[in-house]
This record gives structure tokens, C-alpha cells and sequence, in this order.
């Protein structure tokens, strides 16, 4: 019989009770017990829903972030929150957001660094490591989750990232080699394993993604290591990886010494069979059948299809599971009324990939008959998909396959365009702006929900976003700002909002997923062919700049971020979706440029995200993902600046293909990590312009002016000054104003500063 689990579900509650539990508990409306028994009750509603399998995920749950959560399991915290006042949560906080509720002063910390989980959307913070650092087991928080699942009635299954992974995740800090904290590492991990036993864990799930990476031989040595170590334990291991291919770690994954082993068999199902003929005859198998990462239907006869053989040969040996934890996918499809019914049709979040789940299990272990309404209601819905006319536009793949490699070439060289850009601009050494987004208010939140429903007419909401772009406007004139931008109050998201007026999308009303902390997104899905019948950001834009004499930047997402950040279509290359996406932006450049918008800001937060997780892989991505940024970017005159903004992405080894983008100026994040993402410019000779972020905006700490000179001089020190800029590390969407001013006016400040001391 193939048992059925789970390696994770969403933490964030059908409809975000957790991230208002947490951003009541940090502004002091609400007390630390409040938000930890509203954690319990999500955790039982989620134990409820996966009532039905034989083995519920628990430690899956967080306040904030998994990785942070086994830090703190390890005892590896920040020495710059030893001895501060408060509780062990709000240490927690600090360490992930920089202070918890209520801190001021001395208890405000430098926040962890934090940046993409493997290949995905989700942020996890980075754990610190130096030669010097040592482990102490604090297990309450999992024994506590797992007390309360027994009493649930849950049979229980303990989950922890694996000593290797999370070794491999970290940052030594003193440039001492990680690994060799393995061995101290060990025993907590150890001690770990007994104490989950000694609370009746039979099973638990240890993740090792780092499988499915590039590993050089010590490495391997160390996966090898640690878990000959790790077998001396009581609980039974089952050594889960996802995200991609095992390769050449395949054997090695294989003969580990656990008891069983979870492939990705969404992202590797060409895998399954070598691991059935090689996994030692004790062992479990659980296999990634149902898509963790998109929300597309499951195609349950072609599943069947080629699990049945391996369901034979490995009889009780199978268990069957979501390829990874559905932290990545909305929560509930039932929600989802005013959804298109057809497009409906064909979607899974992560309750219905339960119960498509469980259609698979009962297939192999009952009989197809047992199943056969469900089977044949779910191969309607894949047929419908496949043929219906809504998906596919002609003209759009007619226009996708024209594309010639002028489409993507500026009409002269970065040395000849600067020079007219700066003529053109006449803007100071130093010169500062934003990354685009200001404050989304209550007011302006509310005013956009009403609208929505038809409370307010379009003449009202209109004048309303207008009056709040002016108040943008006015406050960066007042701070001194050399580039203004007109602060985004018309926009939801910077992804949904260039969806909503796309063809080719869709949108749920409340598939929610969780991006890091408190901070959620409702990615689009990308169901169809993508055009863009009309121009989306020209009238705001326009409107901005009729306020002011100071160059204003046009604003838009790139289509690698738009492509990356959206729930995508998968009966094509992604790459064909989006050179589609790229044809569309390339067409709202040109009419902001048409309309005498002379800096246009093209965001490309998402482009290292995309990045395969293994380096043979990597160019092919890289290709056809810089080349449908310069179809976008690069039909506009040498007078026009373009700019694009990444964040929290480690892409110094993907430099050159950043310079290939040829933008004419890009913003980065460098504040959390104290400028250490710009060491590549030491050895690269980036050609463009460069802005470095200063202000961490994912805290609500306001960065000092010594603060920023400091980092800036940091820059200096590796890119020409005539070449910088001083922006934040992203955009001001997630801040409130009595913390945006006060930051922005240290770092015009520091610009000054830094002028006048180049003079």
C-alpha cells in the first residue's frame, strides 16, 4: 500500500491571518501571547486539513522563516543580540526584520542578511557562521509543535533542515571555511534526533536541497559524514531534496544511510526509474508526483502511467508526496469565487493538490475503478486546457518568431550615451532617487478596495491616486531628491498590476503566498499568449511629470520578474512566454519615451531567481533571459536613461551577463550585506553606472548619514564616484511615511556630504 505525506503547507492561513498577527504584534497593538496562540490555532486548522494523510508535516510552521527557525534550534545567533532585553521572540524578530516590537535604541540591530531560497520567490535569512562559532541545542519550539499535533490526533512527522544544507546556506563572515563546523555541528543534530524520538517521532523529514546542486568532493565527503553520523539515532531519517535533478549525487543520495529518500519526480522524473533499480531494498521511496511550485491541474493518467510500474515493484517500499513543501502555492482554490470558471477549471492550490493526492494513492491502491469520476473529471479539465482557443494568439507567436537581434541593440555604446545622458540631465556626482514605490497607506489601500467594488466612480478613484502622487512628488521636491518618481499609489503590486492589463492573465482574489515574514504576494497566472492592448503607466507617469521640473523616472517590471513572479503557463518554454512578455513592456517604453519621459526604470528583481540551480544550465537561462530584457529596454534614442533594479540576490557570478543587459544604470541591494555583493566589481570592470542600496527598506531602522557615507565610500573604493548613485536597497511600498522621510533625508544628506568632500 503507497502511504501518502506532505513536506510542508502554507503557514500564512487561508486569508493571511498570520502576517496581521505579526505586524500587530510589531507595531504593539497586540501581545506576544496573542500572536502565539493565533499560530496555534493556524497550525491546527493545517493538521486538519491534512487530516487525511498517513504523515503530517509539523515544524513546517513559522513565524517568520524556516532557516531562521533552525538557527535558533542550533543556538547559532548573531552575537549582536546577546545580552538584549526581551524574550527569546523578540531577539527572533530583531534578528530577521532588525528590531521587535516596541524596541528603540540600543536594541535595534543590524538585520540578518536575506536573499532567495534555492530558486525560488521565497527570502530566508542567511545564517551567520566564523571559525569561532559554536552550536547549543534549543529544541522547545519543534517539541512544542510536535506536542501539540499529538494532541491533534496527528501521527506526526518531525521536519528540519539537514546539517548539510544548512552549512551550505550559510555565510562565514570572517572568510573561514563553513564546513569545518560540521563536526560541531553533529552532535546538536544528534541530540536533535533523540529528543524527537524520546517525544514519539518515528519518522523525520530531513531536507538536503543541496542535493540537487553542483557539490564539489568535500561536499560529498560532508553529506557522507554527517549522515553516518546521524544513523546512530533513534527516529527513522527520510532524506528529502526538491527543486531539481540529483545528477551526479544520485547514487551518492541513494546510499546514504537513512531509511528512506524523497525525489523531486516534477523537476526530475527522468530520475525516478534509476533511483528505483539503485535504492537499497530496506528503503523507502517517497516520490514528488503533484507540483509544489505552480498551480496547474495535475495530470493524473499520465502520472499513473509511469507510477504504475514503480508502484509494482516497490509495493509498501512507495510513498508519495508534493515534489516540495506547498509553502510555494496559495493556500485554497474554494476561495475563489469570481475566478473564471474555465480557467478554474484547470488550477490547483494546495488543498485540491492534497486531494489529487489522495485520487493517485487510492488509484494504485484500490483500483482505477475506485477513482474513475475523479479521473475522468480531471482529464476533462487537462483537454479543455489543451485545446481551448483563450490560450493560444497567432499573432503573438507570429511576432515572437519576427524578432530580429536589432530588436535588442542600443543605437550606440554605453561611452557615447552616457555623454548624452549627463548633457541631457545635468544631474549632480551622487545623485540620489528611489527604486520606485512609496508608502501604500491605509488610505490609499482603501480608497483601491473601494473602487473594486464599485463604491467609488473611476473619476474618484482617479483624482484620489493623483492626489496621492502629488503628495509623493511634493515630499521628494521637499527632501531634495535629484530623480522623483511618482510613488506607485495606483499600483497593487509591481508584478499583478501590468498582469491585470496584459492578455494572457488572470488573477485570484486570495491566492496569497508567502515571500518572507509578513510580506505576502498574489502572484498572477500566466494562462495564455501575452500582447498588451493598450498603454498601462503613460497617463500617471505624464501626470507626475506636469508636477515638476526634476527629472521624474517612468516605472515598470521587466519580463524575467514579471515572467519569474507570476504562476506560469507549462505547455511551453518559459522562454517563449517571455519574449512575449518583452514585446509587450518594449512597447510601454516607447510610449513613456514618446511621451517625454527621459529616464525609464525597468525592474529586473527576479533575474537571478530564475537562475538554474546548476551552472551548466545557467547560460542557456541567461540568454534568452538578458536578451528578452534588451528586446524590452533597448528601442529607445541615446538620450533616454535606462535603468533596472535587482534585490537580495547573490549575482556576482553572473556579472558579465548583468553587463551584457547594458543598462544604463542599475540599483542593488548592498546594505544588509555591508557592501559585500560589490567584491565582484574589485576583479569586473563594470562599464555602467551603479546604486548601491543604503538604506535598508526591509527594516523599519532609519540608516544614520554616517552610515551611508560610510557604505558609500565602501563603493568608492571599487567603482568610480562619477559612476554612483545613492538610492535604497528596493522600493518604500512595505514602509510608512515617519520612518521613509527621516531615512531618505540622512541619505540626501550623506549625498551632500560626499559631494563636498570630493570637491
Amino acid at each position: 500500500m503507497a502511504l501518502i505525506h506532505n513536506l510542508g503547507f502554507p503557514r500564512i492561513g487561508a486569508k493571511r491571518e498570520l502576517k496581521f498577527a505579526q505586524e500587530a504584534f510589531w507595531k504593539g497593538q497586540s501581545s506576544e501571547a496573542e500572536l502565539l496562540d493565533l499560530a496555534k490555532q493556524l497550525r491546527a486548522e493545517n493538521w486538519k486539513t491534512q487530516s487525511s494523510l498517513d504523515l503530517v508535516p509539523v515544524g513546517d510552521f513559522s513565524l517568520y522563516d524556516q532557516v531562521l527557525d533552525m538557527s535558533f534550534t542550533l543556538g547559532n545567533l548573531p552575537a549582536r543580540v546577546d545580552g538584549l532585553e526581551g524574550s527569546e521572540l523578540d531577539n527572533y524578530f530583531r534578528v530577521a526584520r532588525g528590531r521587535s516590537a516596541n524596541d528603540s535604541g540600543c536594541n535595534c540591530v543590524h538585520a540578518g542578511e536575506m536573499t532567495k531560497w534555492f530558486d525560488t520567490n521565497y527570502h530566508y535569512i542567511v545564517p551567520e557562521v566564523t571559525s569561532e562559532t559554536t552550536f547549543s541545542l534549543n529544541a522547545d519550539r519543534l517539541l512544542g509543535q510536535l506536542a501539540e499535533a499529538r494532541e491533534n490526533g496527528v501521527n506526526a512527522k518531525p521536519v528540519i533542515i539537514g546539517p548539510v544544507t544548512y552549512l551550505w546556506l550559510s555565510k562565514e563572515k570572517d572568510g573561514s571555511n563553513r564546513l569545518d563546523l560540521l563536526p560541531a555541528l553533529l552532535p546538536v543534530y544528534s541530540q536533535l534526533l533523540e529528543k524527537l524520538a524520546d517525544a514519539g517521532a518515528e519518522w523525520v523529514q530531513i531536507d538536503e536541497p543541496a542535493l540537487v546542486t553542483e557539490l564539489d568532493s568535500d561536499w560529498k565527503h560532508a553529506f557522507e559524514t554527517a549522515y553516518h553520523t546521524l544513523k546512530a539515532n533513534r527516529p527513522k531519517l527520510l532524506l528529502a531534496t526538491y527543486f531539481g535533478t540529483l545528477q551526479e549525487n544520485l547514487q551518492l543520495a541513494c546510499n546514504l544511510p537513512v531509511a528512506g529518500l524523497h525525489v523531486d519526480a516534477v523537476r526530475a522524473r527522468e530520475e525516478v526509474t534509476k533511483v528505483v533499480d539503485w535504492l537499497p531494498p530496506h528503503k523507502v521511496l517517497s516520490v514528488g508526483v503533484i507540483n509544489g511550485r505552480n498551480i496547474w491541474k495535475t495530470h493524473l493518467n499520465g502520472v499513473l502511467e509511469w507510477l504504475n510500474p514503480v508502484a509494482e515493484k516497490l509495493g509498501d517500499r512507495l510513498w508519495l508526496a508534493p515534489s516540495c513543501s506547498l509553502l510555494h502555492v496559495p493556500v485554497d482554490l474554494g476561495s475563489e469565487a469570481k475566478l473564471d470558471s474555465d480557467i478554474r477549471s484547470w488550477l490547483a492550490f494546495a488543498r485540491q493538490k492534497l486531494a489529487e493526492l489522495s485520487v493517485l494513492a487510492r488509484a494504485i491502491n484500490d483500483g482505477y475503478e475506485t477513482v474513475a469520476d475523479e479521473l475522468a473529471a480531471n482529464q476533462a479539465a487537462i483537454d479543455s486546457r489543451a485545446r481551448s482557443e483563450r490560450v493560444h494568439n497567432p499573432k503573438v507567436k507570429e511576432a515572437v518568431r519576427s524578432i530580429s537581434p536589432d530588436l535588442g541593440q542600443r543605437k550606440s555604446p554605453y561611452g557615447e550615451r552616457a555623454g548624452k545622458q549627463h548633457t541631457h540631465l545635468n544631474l549632480p556626482l551622487y545623485p540620489t532617487t528611489t527604486i520606485g514605490s512609496f508608502p501604500q497607506t491605509q488610505d490609499i489601500r482603501k480608497t483601491r478596495l473601494a473602487f473594486k467594488k464599485q463604491e467609488i466612480s473611476a473619476g474618484d478613484y482617479t483624482a484620489k491616486m493623483k492626489a496621492e502622487i502629488e503628495h509623493a512628488v511634493r515630499e521628494q521636491e521637499k527632501l531634495g531628491l535629484d530623480v522623483l518618481v511618482h510613488g506607485e499609489a495606483e499600483r497593487n503590486d509591481m508584478v499583478e498590476y501590468f498582469g491585470e492589463q496584459l492578455e494572457g492573465y488572470v488573477f485570484s482574489q486570495f491566492g496569497w503566498v508567502q515571500s518572507y515574514g509578513s510580506r505576502c504576494v498574489k502572484p498572477p497566472i500566466l494562462f495564455g499568449d501575452i500582447s498588451r492592448p493598450k498603454a498601462m503607466t503613460v497617463d500617471w507617469i505624464k501626470y507626475a511629470q506636469s508636477l515638476t521640473n526634476k527629472p521624474l523616472k517612468g516605472m515598470l517590471t521587466g519580463p524575467v520578474t514579471i515572467l519569474n513572479w507570476s504562476f506560469v503557463r507549462d505547455d511551453q518554454p518559459r522562454s517563449e512566454s517571455c519574449l512575449q512578455l518583452a514585446l509587450a513592456i518594449r512597447q510601454e517604453v516607447q510610449d513613456l519615451e514618446a511621451a517625454g519621459v527621459n529616464i525609464i526604470q525597468i525592474d529586473e528583481a527576479a533575474l537571478r531567481e530564475g537562475l538554474p540551480l546548476r551552472r551548466l544550465e545557467w547560460q542557456s537561462y541567461l540568454d534568452w533571459a538578458v536578451e528578452s530584457f534588451r528586446i524590452t529596454a533597448n528601442g529607445v534614442r541615446d538620450e533616454t536613461q535606462i535603468h533596472t533594479h535587482m534585490c537580495y540576490s547573490e549575482f556576482n557570478d553572473i556579472i558579465e551577463s548583468i553587463a551584457h543587459m547594458d543598462a544604463d544604470v542599475i540599483t542593488i541591494e548592498t546594505s544588509r550585506s555591508d557592501m559585500e555583493l560589490l567584491d565582484v566589481f574589485e576583479e569586473f570592470e563594470y562599464p555602467n553606472e551603479i546604486g548601491p542600496g543604503v538604506y535598508d527598506i526591509h527594516s523599519p531602522n532609519i540608516p544614520s548619514v554616517e552610515q551611508i557615507v560610510k557604505l558609500m565610500k565602501m563603493a568608492a573604493e571599487r567603482i568610480p564616484a562619477q559612476r554612483l548613485w545613492v538610492n535604497p536597497d528596493c522600493g518604500l511600498k512595505t514602509r510608512q511615511w515617519p520612518e521613509v522621510i527621516p531615512a531618505l533625508d540622512n541619505m540626501v544628506a550623506a549625498a551632500r556630504e560626499l559631494r563636498e568632500q570630493s570637491n
